[in-house]
């Protein structure tokens, strides 16, 4: 027989959750099956909405923003649709471009959920804040 290997575990801190999810699962996909709704939509603001009316994981609403908060190095690297949505800059008419809005205040550890794919154990903030006012906004 062969030697069974423990699947990875996703804990969810907001929620305080748990769960076992397959090697390679899709994070938002499997918070589904888990009753955890990742579609918060902006600082909470349209988390009930954004529930039904999203993308459905094409990575292109970002409102399945999450933090990894431990384990980063356990899922899959930035995928194109999130480093056009993180890592990009948005153009304006003032000198300095202004960085995506997801990006601000998290810029190693925001993944979309439904672009994330899980290898190993990892931890997750559901809706991270993001500070649109704040010094690293024009920064």
């Amino acid at each position: 027989m062969g030697k069974a290997t423990a699947m990875p575990i996703v804990n969810f801190v907001k929620e305080k959750k748990e769960i076992e999810v397959p090697e390679g699962a899709n994070l938002r996909s499997e918070a589904i099956k888990a009753g955890i709704n990742l579609n918060q939509g902006l600082n909470g603001m349209g988390a009930s909405i954004n529930r039904y009316i999203n993308c459905k994981g094409m990575g292109m609403c970002g409102t399945c923003r999450v933090l990894i908060t431990a384990g980063m190095e356990n899922t899959n690297k930035l995928t194109l649709r999130e480093w056009l949505k993180f890592k990009t800059v948005i153009p304006t008419p003032v000198p300095d471009p202004i960085p995506a809005m997801a990006y601000v205040g998290h810029e190693d550890t925001m993944r979309l959920a439904c672009c994330t794919t899980v290898h190993g154990d990892i931890e997750v903030e559901s809706c991270p804040e993001i500070n649109l006012f704040g010094e690293n906004f024009f920064s």
